[in-house]
């Protein structure tokens, strides 16, 4: 009988130097946590139900679960106070976190307008791009207000350059410096993002000097904008799984929920970025 294939789970000894980009694996399967210390991006509903706890062996960061949010039902449902709550519990029970998102308002046409996009339906929030913008800075401001403590990572909305632009004068009018910023994420660019548009709105928000965070990242996006980032997360190695057949050994119909597909694929997406682009690895430096 073939053995199932299996990858080391831990990263390799020694620290690279800093100024690399740490790279989150997006997974649904938050036990991922304690059989490995790659980085991990989980959405903070994965924990609502929780009853076992698993304590993180490595990095990971915390998303808000907003694009679902949007998609499904056009506004916010869960109270700032509520999703602060949660965030605590998270923090305390799982281990500290690098960052968490806010509950962002992103700015896609499909989010806003509503309708049958990629074969997903979108009710619509039917809101501008500026109001969208108003709300994410809005609620930034609020759960930093709630939790100064909890690493809440500010995140800039917009749909063109000049719009992004408009967002980060919305947080400097509030009187936040994002280049302070331990990491400032950069939304609405997922479906964008190896396009000439996309990597342009990168490049001009890089330009300001913030820490950035590229959502949903894949190769093509991070082979071209990559190094301008200084960390990213993408869950594509599932949808990658899905409609290949399993690893030699392993039993499941596909690898799509596959923790050594996923360790597989990163090392993959690590090996197609420039060596001069190279993310850091071990990440123990940004810890």
């Amino acid at each position: 009988m073939t053995q199932p294939t299996t990858l080391p789970r831990a990263l390799p000894p020694g620290a690279p130097a800093n100024g690399g980009m740490r790279f989150y694996l997006t997974t649904h399967k938050r036990h991922w946590l304690r059989l490995t210390d790659v980085p991990l991006f989980l959405k903070s509903e994965h924990w609502d139900r929780a009853i076992k706890w698993d304590v993180a062996r490595g990095p990971y960061a915390v998303d808000s679960g907003g694009f679902m949010e949007l998609k499904d039902k056009g506004t916010w449902t869960r109270p700032p106070r509520k999703y602060v709550a949660d965030l605590r519990r998270i923090w305390e029970h799982v281990g500290p976190y690098d960052w968490a998102a806010p509950q962002d308002w992103m700015c896609e046409k499909a989010i806003i307008e509503g309708g049958w996009f990629g074969g997903q339906y979108f009710v619509g929030t039917h809101l501008s791009v500026a109001e969208h913008q108003r709300r994410t800075v809005a609620n930034f401001l609020e759960l930093r207000s709630l939790a100064p403590d909890l690493r809440i990572a500010p995140v800039i909305q917009g749909d063109t350059i000049p719009a992004y632009e408009r967002c980060v004068e919305l947080y400097e009018k509030a009187g936040v410096d994002l280049r302070a910023e331990p990491i400032v994420g950069l939304g609405s660019v997922c479906r964008l993002q190896s396009t000439r548009e996309g990597a342009a709105i990168v490049t001009a928000m890089a330009a300001h000097g913030f820490k950035l965070h590229g959502f949903g990242f894949k190769i093509l996006g991070l082979e071209r904008v990559g190094h301008l980032l200084a960390s990213a997360d993408s869950a594509a190695w599932s949808a990658h799984a899905r409609r290949r057949p399993p690893m030699p050994g392993h039993t499941h119909k596909n690898c799509a929920n596959c923790i050594d597909y996923a360790l597989k694929w990163r090392e993959r997406v690590i090996r197609a970025v420039p060596t001069d682009h190279q993310m850091l690895l071990t990440d123990r430096s940004a810890a």
